[in-house]
């Protein structure tokens, strides 16, 4: 099943050596057979990507394969090619140290340009915690008001909510729809059956 429309191509997403692409969009990315996807192509706009770093490293004289927590980014992207990077890791210990500093991914674009990525480790729970990577997606999508429209990430908070910097005072902004959509992200389970059992009882013809 193809993720993206070839209509809708503005740009090539790719990743290094040693980096794999999980999600886009909210969207596992499957493997083709033995090989893992390094690249895809996205529409113009906001993305929402999520990567690890999952490569083989020495340990000692032996190799052994070294694999981070996921990684989600949200990435603006005009019509020009990208690349995550990371800088070259080759022992398990410089890897470790790496991360466990913070972690300083890239964004390279075809022009040799580089920019830093801002992203947040996703933290699952429990045994094969990162194993369904779609639902770990959408619990953070779900805890931070953030919704998939259009093939583009749109965090609802930032278009619903504005802070004055200077007093802080916040306001409520938006259209009706666009609060609607960001109080219904934040609900739990049972406020949302609570809600949509109040939706079937009053009459919206």
């Amino acid at each position: 099943m193809a993720l993206f429309s070839a209509t809708t191509q503005a740009a090539t997403l790719s990743v290094a050596d040693k980096i794999e692409l999980l999600a886009i969009d909210g969207k596992e990315v499957q493997s083709q057979g033995w090989s893992t996807v390094d690249s895809v192509e996205l529409s113009e706009g906001k993305h929402q990507v999520v990567v690890r770093f999952d490569g083989e490293v020495k340990r000692g004289s032996k190799s052994t394969i070294y694999t981070t927590r996921p990684y989600l980014f949200e990435i603006d992207l005009a019509k020009t090619d990208v690349e995550i990077t990371l800088p070259r890791l080759t022992t398990e210990s410089q890897a470790k140290a790496f991360f466990e500093r913070g972690a300083k991914w890239q964004l390279a674009t075809e022009d040799g340009a580089v920019q830093p990525l801002v992203g947040v480790e996703l933290q699952g729970e429990g045994f094969a915690a990162y194993s369904d990577i779609e639902a770990l997606v959408a619990a953070y999508n779900s805890d931070n008001g953030i919704v998939i429209e259009k093939g583009n990430a749109v965090d609802l908070q930032q278009v619903a909510v504005s802070v004055d910097n200077k007093t802080g005072k916040v306001e409520i902004t938006g259209d009706a729809l666009t609060q609607l959509k960001m109080w219904y992200t934040k609900a739990s389970n049972n406020d949302k059956k609570a809600f949509k059992i109040w939706m079937a009882e009053k009459d919206f013809n």
